[in-house]
Parts: structure tokens; sequence; C-alpha cells
């Protein structure tokens, strides 16, 4: 019997097998990059549950590493990710998360604190661009649109579960900060299974992503000193910095991102058709920095086990419908469907200030489904067309723009606080943190409408600059860059 065709019938098959294994991997993986974010040690602090003795300030500072690494992280894995098989290192950043949790159990000191909430930020980096060349390889847009909108839900949802795993109580026990350093350790290792097992089927199929240029490594690497810069900024800056100077610096680091967008937009390989770099931009700007704080007002109200979750539950389902709902419309519609993502974030950003810690929660829904539904319609209309260097330099800029929002609002806050003089009610540091977070509010719509403009003149017509005619240039030679 001839066996002729077992060949191209068995590449085929794998490549089936490769798509449905690629979901239980990226749903799990994703949101153990997200729950490494969020840093809620101050909150422990505050409630009189940090190792004292002088260590608490400094513990924060600790704890606060995981973000400034993953920036770090990120360019170098979008470079790896096109150079060997995404599935190993999507294991292997799980893996670091996964040994950065276990290791805080060991953490006897506050500068190993530190390294343990770094080795979780770095296998972060490596988690969110080995996804999504993951799902980029199944070269279907339906799966980048579910990655595009499963990513803006993590970011949308991060904050409500880290603060409801701060402890409480008047005698929680002298280790009790230790439980915000370790998140979700049982998850993470299930995820590392999963990913383990999904990787011996995703290592088997083809990969069919380009081989990567070296230009295209370039581009990539460029946001890399500007990171470091930005994320050493930010360490250095908790430091005693007043809180005017850590505006300025967020303000430097936003323009500097911006400009990045604008240089890797009018490339030939990190370049793209709907302006995928500015709305990742976007994303960091707004998801996080916008919902997270509201989060912390409703812990601070209610207590972090009161937190309602729904809110900013419909928030992520709604960023995964909206990102989805880009599949099912026309090529030629994909401009007006960018601009309107954009625009329905910034309504939401406009409903957030009518909203405090004490709306009824039914009124917190709205704003985040308007912001996670514009978010993941944003972008994943803005990776039509796209090649895989667009999204992954986009990516590349999400994630310190993330902690550019936080600087951002932080500061404020501090700002309002100030201002108010001595505080002596629990009143008045609830007033002042939502006077600087409705400032905020303020400044992301201003943001938001300034990320609109430029979006609307990348993907003008005339401005569909060499990125649009990745579409007919023949597509290169297959490389090892990812499954």
């Amino acid at each position: 019997m001839s066996t002729e065709n077992d060949g191209p019938r068995g590449a085929h098959r794998l490549r089936r097998l490769a798509a449905v294994a690629v979901w239980p991997v990226v749903l799990l993986a994703l949101p153990v990059a997200g729950a490494v974010i969020p840093n809620t040690m101050q909150y422990v602090v505050a409630l009189g549950h940090g190792p004292g003795g002088g260590r608490d300030l400094a513990l924060i500072r600790a704890a606060g590493l995981a973000l400034p690494a993953l920036l770090v992280t990120l360019p170098i894995a979008a470079v790896l990710v096109r150079r060997v098989r995404a599935c190993l290192v999507v294991v292997a950043g799980v893996a670091g998360v996964l040994a950065g949790t276990l290791a805080v159990e060991a953490v006897d000191t506050v500068w190993q604190a530190g390294v343990a909430r770094a080795a979780q930020g770095a296998g972060a980096g490596l988690i969110l661009p080995a996804t999504l060349a993951l799902v980029w390889d199944r070269r279907n847009p339906a799966f980048t649109a579910a990655w595009a909108g499963t990513l803006t839900a993590v970011l949308m949802m991060a904050m409500p579960p880290a603060l409801r795993a701060v402890p409480l109580g008047d005698t929680p026990g002298e280790d009790a900060w230790r439980e915000v350093l370790q998140p979700y350790p049982g998850y993470t290792a299930f995820a590392l299974a999963v990913a383990v097992v999904g990787g011996f089927v995703l290592a088997r199929a083809r990969s069919t992503l380009p081989t990567m240029r070296h230009t295209e490594r370039t581009q990539l690497l460029l946001p890399l000193a500007p990171a470091a810069g930005f994320a050493a900024l930010a360490v250095i800056s908790t430091y005693g910095w007043r809180p005017e100077t850590q505006l300025l610096v967020a303000g430097l680091a936003f323009a500097a991102l911006l400009g990045l967008a604008l240089v890797g937009s009018r490339d030939r390989d990190t370049g793209s058709p709907f302006g995928s770099a500015v709305a990742f931009l976007a994303l960091g700007l707004l998801a996080f920095p916008v919902a997270a704080p509201l989060t912390g007002l409703l812990g601070a109200t209610h207590g972090p086990q009161d937190i309602p979750l729904w809110p900013f539950a419909c928030g992520g389902a709604a960023s995964v419908l909206g990102a989805l709902a880009s599949v099912r419309l026309a090529h030629r519609g994909a401009r007006g469907v960018v601009a309107a993502g954009h625009g329905l974030a910034i309504i939401a950003v406009l409903l957030f200030l009518t909203v405090d810690a004490g709306s009824a929660h039914w009124l917190l829904a709205v704003p985040p489904v308007l912001l996670g539904g514009g978010l993941g319609l944003a972008l994943a209309a803005s990776l039509r067309d796209a090649g895989p260097g667009a999204a992954l330099f986009g990516l590349t800029l999400c994630l310190p723009a993330v902690l550019t929002g936080q600087i951002a609002v932080s500061s404020l806050q501090s700002l309002q606080l100030r201002r108010l003089g001595l505080i002596t009610t629990q009143e008045q540091l609830l007033y002042g943190l939502t006077s600087g977070y409705r400032v905020w509010l303020i400044a992301a719509g201003v943001l938001s409408v300034l990320l609109l403009g430029v979006v609307a003149r990348l993907a003008a017509p005339h401005g569909a600059h060499g990125a649009t005619g990745r579409r007919n240039r023949p597509r290169q030679a297959a490389g090892r860059g990812s499954g």
C-alpha cells in the first residue's frame, strides 16, 4: 500500500491537534502572568501585617520588583520566541513564576523577597510573547482575536483577586505577608503541568512563522534600553522622590513609548496597517491603571474580602466578546472598528468619573464593560494584516505603559493626600485617594483622545505604509520560532 500522502496527512492532523492543544496552554498561562503584576504589599502593611522592625517600606519596594523585571525581560523574550519553540518558552516562563512563588517560603530577608518577585516578573515576561507566538502560529484570525481579548481581560481583572488574598484578622501570624508574594501556587503548578503536556503536541507541529529578519530583531530589541531605564527609575523613585518628580518620570516615559510606537509603526517589519503598536499602548495605559485603583478604593471602603468581583468579571467577558466581534467584521471596516474601540474606551474613562467606592454594584459594572469591550475590540481589529513582528513589538510597549499608568495614578493620589495635610480619619484618606484617582481619569481621557488621533493618522489610507503590502509579499521560509 502506498504511503505517499501519509506525510501531508500526518502534518495536517498535527496542525489540527496543535490548534486544540494551544488553548489550554494559553488560557492557563496568561492569568499566571497577570497575577504577577499587582503589588498589594502596601495593603498588608497598612493592616499591620508586615514584618515590622523598619522593614515594611523596604518590603513594599521589593514586592514591586516584579513589573520592572517583566519590562526588561519582555523585549528579549520577543526575540527568543522567534528563534526557539514558543511552547518551550511558555514552559520556562510558568516554571520561573512557580520557582519565584515557591522560593517565598524560604525568604528570610527583604532582598531575597525582591529576588523572588523579580523571578516571577521575568517568568511573566517570557509567558506573554510566547503565548502570542503560539496563537499567531495557528494562522487563524479568531485565535489571534481571542488572545487579544484574553490579555485585555487579564489586565482588567488582575487586581481584585490579588486584593482578596490580603490576610485579615488581628493576629494572622508574623509570616502572613508571604501570602501576597505567592500568587496561587496550586494554579501555577497546574498551568505548568498543562504547558508541559501541551508542549509535547505543539513541539511536533511544524511552525509556519516566517524567518525573523535581522532588521526585525533590531526593532524588537529597540524598547529594551528605554524599558530598562524606565524600570530602574521606577524603582529608584520610591526612595523619597517627590510625587511631582515621579509624575514627570511617568510623563517622559509615556512620551518615549509613544515615540517608539510611531517609529515602529513606520517600519516594514514591526509596522501594521491599523496601528497595533498604539492599540497595545492604549491597552497598557488604560486597562490595569484605570481598573486597579478603583479596586483599591473598594477595598479601603468595604475591606479586601468584600470587594465585588462580578463588575470586573463583566469587564473581562466584554473584553473577549469585543475582540471576537472584530473577526466577523469585513476587512475594509477594520479601520473604523479600531477607532470605534478607542472611542468606547474614552467613553468608559469618562464614566469611571461618575462612580466611586459607594456606588451600586450594577453601576460599577458599566464602565469596566465599556472599557474592556472597547480595548479588546480595538486591539483585535488593529492586529488585522499585521505581521508577527508588529504584534510582538506592540506587546513590548504594552507593559511599560502599565507601569507608566501606575506611577501616574499613585503620584496624583499622593499629591492629593499631601494637599489635605494631616489625615486623621478613614474618610479623609478615602477622599484624598478618590480625588487623585479622578484627576488621573481626566488625564487618561486626554491621553486616550491623543492616542485615538494617532491611530486615525496611522490607519489613514495614505499612511498604510509597507506594512499593508505584507499580505502581497511572498511568505518567507518557515523558521523555528513557534509551536
